[in-house]
């Protein structure tokens, strides 16, 4: 998407009424400065970049599971995670 340069300003009254107008406008690109008592307050700007979805089945075969990974821990190992008796 292009990025357009247009920046306007509208006051606060405004941004709450046609805040859906003025995302859509910001998505295509535009910045828009939001006023409150003549002072620039905000600013809408179209978003840089969006995550994209990820895609099931890309790590396959990347990693193996241990044919005895929920095999009992050896004693002296579960011993470590016991407190003093």
């Amino acid at each position: 998407m292009p990025k357009k340069f247009v920046r306007e300003s509208v006051g606060l009254y405004e941004a709450k009424t046609q805040l859906s107008s003025l995302v859509d406008r910001a998505a295509a690109g535009e910045e828009i400065v939001i006023m409150k008592s003549g002072q620039p307050m905000a600013r809408l700007v179209p978003m840089e970049s969006r995550a994209h979805l990820r895609v099931p089945g890309q790590g396959k075969d990347a990693w193996k599971v241990a044919a005895d990974f929920d095999a009992p821990l050896p004693d002296e190992l579960l011993d470590t995670f016991e407190g003093p008796a």
